[in-house]
């Protein structure tokens, strides 16, 4: 005899027999069913026309769900080059920026100045007063 799970006792004869004969009829169902979706009688020029439309209409949105996902992919790709480009012209900028603050120190412009013929004073500049005579 087989046993209930639930209640942990033995079930009775007929019971068993009932559900072994409702196990039976649902999985006839279910063959039934699916001979009658894959059989040829359903299937006829009437139908596929009659759904055409349908098909066309999920054909339609594959072809909008992979073209979407190209542009996302080239999308994505682009982002990550202007990232690169980004952080390439962020080092151009810094290393710029260093050289530029190197050069414009007092004695690097003394260095070029020299070359060209100019030289650096050593005496603090002088200041030249102007006296206006009052006009009588």
């Amino acid at each position: 005899m087989k046993r209930n799970t639930i209640k942990q006792k033995e079930l009775s004869e007929e019971v068993q027999e009932e559900l072994q004969d409702t196990v039976e009829e649902k999985a006839e169902e279910t063959k039934d069913f699916l001979k009658s979706i894959f059989s040829p009688q359903k299937i006829t020029t009437y139908a596929v026309v009659k759904n055409l439309p349908f098909v066309a209409f999920i054909a339609f949105l594959a072809l909008l769900y992979i073209s979407n996902r190209h542009l996302a992919e080239r999308t994505v790709r682009q982002i990550d080059r202007l990232g690169k480009d980004v952080k390439e012209l962020g080092w151009d900028y810094k290393s710029l920026s260093a050289e530029l603050m190197k050069r414009s120190t007092q004695s690097e412009i003394a260095k070029r100045a020299d070359t060209l013929g100019l030289k650096e004073r050593k005496e603090p500049p002088i200041k030249i007063e102007v006296i206006k005579e009052e006009k009588r």
